[in-house]
């Protein structure tokens, strides 16, 4: 069959519509709000971009948010869009004041898409400017202009409010986490000391910088007190916690790029360099960093990021025609962190004794690692433990946004998932029996044991996670107490060795009916008794009841249900309040007595509930 290809085939869309049609190129994927890279914050943070370019370039201190279930709601106190541009900048490509680097020289948003982009998936979107004594007021559905009031007087401050209302035919079933919101909001603030944020009922602001992010940030205990080191252009704050594996945390223009960049790689390399120079000696990489919690900010002019997300920096030069990334950051440290060390004895002494423990862990597992190895050889990986999706398939290659891998328990629960998955970007690796309980042992455990060092080659995080080749790492286990018992021995395992696939928001817990509740009319999955409750109400009397008591009982058709567009993922979240060690061994650890009692006084609570 030919298919015809003539000038009726060829399409010109509006603006609004390419970004309606496309959205992962404006704004990655969409999501529902489970996880902190949904597209509803995507929204948020180019409205808050703006606003905080303001802040940047000198104007404004203050910037309010408010979210509800209802609508989004920004109001800065920069200087406000120009009145005769305020429709453009809203609804007109390639539109703003960003391409001319007088008036924005260090901003985030430089292509004129973001504000545009909101208003596009937006189903009301509605945007004001106060300037000058007097305001100009904008609204938008989905793209399109429903009313452009006039300029009007007002007593308000100068600045930009922006409402808006994500598009639930797109965001299906959002809700806003607060959580991932409060998180965004605290790195502006850390990013940017003296900026105030009001978000809803709390105000954010910093004094400290990154000093304080790191603070916020850190839950392990550390060896010694935050470095921090500052100049124009560039700010630096790390410390070593008891942790395994490195934490990073990088920003370019207050925006976090959370898969780093050049600025990122510069860091590491100077940071190793300095060191080595400093105690000349030619310490293994690994060692220098092992354990490292560091988060590096620099201000580039007209930076080059590798997607309209920002999440990673491109550009090699601090400005056009100016000096690269890597001499400035190398620079900055061979100078500032050299001086600071000779200055504080303490602290230097510290970072050789954590080097020379790195030194001796890593040579006393060094046989053992390769015994590993050499047995993972001849066990198959990609046959008998790890089912890979075609984008990795035979690959070792950093992760892909879009790749997932399920955790698995069991044969049947691995089959259904196998049979019910997409196999281009998901996925399964496949226990055997309950893992092993690794609070309190070294990173000896992961090269004895087969099952993790499997699981570790799986994910190609041997070296860090910066490889890490899923971008997702999904634990789906039963929803009874053996499945709840390996979901804590994995979660436990990941927080003892790498806690930074935690941190930055790769580690899920796949959620699954408990029950099916159905007629010959209608089928409802439920994921809870309240759930069940409201499914029986809504079909009447003739209804059948199916309880799932493990995810082998789930037919690959229906599962195909649960990991598809409708998949119910819970993220894997640690608070600054949850200190890893001291959680650890209250609850991993060998206080059986009090582990007992207090899950008996929290069942008495939970009786009189």
């Amino acid at each position: 069959m030919s298919v015809k290809y003539s000038e009726d085939t060829i399409k010109t869309l509006e603006w609004q519509e390419h970004i309606r049609q496309r959205p992962g190129m404006y704004i990655g994927k969409l999501g529902n709000g489970e996880t902190p890279d949904d597209g509803i914050y995507v929204l948020l943070k180019e409205v808050m971009d703006n606003s905080l370019d303001e802040y940047m370039m000198g104007f404004g201190k203050e910037i309010k948010v408010e979210v509800t279930d209802e609508f989004v709601k920004v109001r800065d106190y920069g200087r406000g869009i120009p009145l005769g541009k305020v429709k453009d900048v809203a609804s007109k490509m390639n539109t703003g004041a960003k391409y001319d680097s007088t008036v924005f020289k260090k901003s985030v948003g430089l292509n004129g898409v973001g504000i545009k982009a909101v208003n596009a998936l937006s189903t009301k979107f509605k945007i004001t400017a106060f300037r000058e004594g007097e305001k100009k007021v904008v609204e938008f559905e989905k793209g399109i202009l429903t009313n452009e009031h006039p300029v009007e007087q007002s007593d308000e401050k100068n600045g930009t409010e922006t409402i808006f209302i994500p598009d639930e035919s797109l965001f299906l079933n959002y809700k806003f986490r607060y959580v991932y919101i409060e998180q965004m909001i605290k790195n502006y603030v850390f990013l940017n000391a003296g900026l105030k944020i009001k978000f809803n009922k709390q105000t954010f602001f910093s004094k400290d910088g990154l000093i304080d992010f790191l603070n916020d940030k850190i839950s392990t205990d550390i060896h010694y007190p935050i470095v921090h080191l500052k100049a124009d252009d560039i700010e630096i704050a790390f410390t070593h916690g008891v942790q395994y594996g490195e934490e990073y945390y990088s920003f370019v223009n207050g925006q976090y790029t959370i898969q780093g960049g050049s600025h990122l790689q510069a860091f590491k390399e100077a940071y190793v360099k300095v060191i080595r120079d400093f105690y000349k000696k030619e310490f293994h990489v690994s060692d220098i960093r092992s354990s490292i919690i560091a988060a590096v900010s620099i201000k580039v002019e007209e930076p080059v990021f590798e997607s309209q997300t920002k999440t990673r920096l491109g550009s090699k030069e601090m400005s056009p025609n100016g000096v690269s990334v890597r001499n400035f950051i190398m620079d900055f440290l061979g100078k500032y962190l050299d001086d600071y060390l000779h200055k504080h004895e303490d602290t230097a002494n510290n970072i050789y004794r954590i080097i020379q423990d790195s030194e001796k862990e890593r040579k006393a597992i060094s046989s053992i690692k390769k015994i590993a190895k050499q047995r993972s050889k001849k066990v198959s990986l990609h046959n008998k433990k790890l089912r890979d999706c075609d984008i990795h398939y035979n690959t070792i290659s950093k992760n892909n946004e879009e790749s997932t891998l399920f955790i698995t328990e069991g044969d049947s629960a691995s089959g259904s998932i196998t049979k019910s998955r997409d196999v281009n970007t998901q996925a399964v690796f496949s226990l055997r029996g309950k893992p092993l309980n690794t609070f309190g042992l070294t990173k000896k455990v992961i090269y004895e044991n087969e099952e993790f060092n499997l699981l570790q080659a799986a994910l190609n995080i041997e070296e860090g996670i910066e490889n890490l080749r899923y971008n997702k790492v999904v634990i789906a286990t039963d929803a009874d107490v053996d499945g709840m018992h390996i979901r804590l021995l994995l979660i436990t395992f990941f927080l003892n060795f790498f806690p930074d696939l935690i941190k930055q928001g790769h580690l899920h817990v796949l959620q699954t009916p408990l029950f099916r509740v159905r007629n010959k009319q209608k089928t409802i999955y439920c994921y809870s008794e309240h759930e069940k409750d409201v499914a029986i109400a809504e079909l009447g009397k003739t209804h059948e009841i199916t309880r799932f008591k493990g995810l082998g009982e789930i037919s690959p058709g229906e599962f195909k249900y649960f990991i598809g567009d409708n998949i119910r993922l819970e993220p894997v979240i640690l608070n600054k309040e949850d200190s890893v060690n001291k959680m650890l061994d209250f609850y991993m650890g060998k206080n059986t007595p009090q582990r007992q009692d207090f899950i008996i006084e929290n069942l008495r609570v939970e009786e009189e509930y």
